[in-house]
């Protein structure tokens, strides 16, 4: 006869006692390292608008610098342009973002500045491009001051990061990535997959024909005559006549001298 007991009522308290002991003991440690981590980012914060005090000139005049900063910023979640406000200098009842805050209005007015350049660029060169302009032509055009006042010394990260300050303003403006290149779409329509392929293929080969589409790609006459008649209705494509087939070259892919 087995002399073995059952487990009686204590032997369930236990248990229970020591779960509750445990889940305890386990928020414990999860308060302790939320708030380690909360001091240590506080820490590098502080550090980080010391750095930035320190060298604003620096972070004002030079591109470079200017983006490995913004990098270092987002890299301990401080947003540069997060609640910009042009009433933020100052004087004014405004904070403004944390650039005006940190630096002064100048680096936040760079930044609305340099928008309202990349907005009147895009749509001076609409007609030309159709709304699709590579970020490192706008910065090249924006840094000579074509057509829109004097040149700004700039780089592709403040390009794109003016691009982005115009998002609460539901502007239609957006980087999308054509092939291996950024560009700027400024108009509120989206690049089908065919035409996204054709444009990336003129990039590669600086111009397509319908017969270089139909023998790499093995479309038919009908596809590539579509896609291509729908990038020249939306200006994205010029086309050359003047061959023995139709050339079609994209002015995104030229350089800013060839247009």
């Amino acid at each position: 006869m087995s002399s073995r007991r059952g487990v009686g009522l204590s032997a369930f308290q236990n248990r229970s006692a020591l779960s509750t002991q445990y889940a305890s003991h386990g928020a414990s440690l999860r308060s302790n390292h939320a708030s380690s981590l909360q001091n240590q980012l506080s820490v590098f914060q502080s550090l980080l608008h010391n750095f930035a005090i320190q060298h604003g000139d620096t972070i004002k005049s030079d591109p470079t610098f200017r983006a490995e900063f913004a990098r270092m910023c987002n890299a301990i979640g401080v947003d540069p342009l997060a609640g910009s406000n042009v009433k933020g200098k100052s004087g004014s009842k405004g904070k403004g973002s944390w650039w005006a805050q940190t630096l002064g209005g100048d680096v936040n007015d760079f930044y609305f500045e340099l928008a309202v350049r990349v907005v009147e660029l895009c749509r001076a060169t609409r007609g030309e491009n159709g709304g699709l302009i590579g970020v490192g032509e706008c910065r090249e055009m924006v840094g000579k001051g074509k057509g829109i006042g004097g040149g700004m010394d700039i780089s592709d990260d403040d390009v794109l990061r003016a691009v982005k300050s115009l998002d609460p303003l539901g502007s239609g403006f957006s980087v999308v990535t054509v092939g291996s290149r950024q560009m700027i779409r400024s108009i509120p329509k989206e690049l089908n997959t065919d035409q996204s392929t054709v444009l990336e293929a003129i990039q590669v080969l600086g111009y397509v024909t319908c017969s270089m589409l139909e023998d790499n790609l093995g479309w038919s006459n009908a596809r590539s005559e579509t896609v291509i008649q729908d990038l020249l209705a939306d200006s994205l494509v010029w086309v050359d006549a003047q061959s023995p087939e139709k050339e079609y070259w994209s002015p995104s892919s030229m350089g800013v001298d060839d247009l």
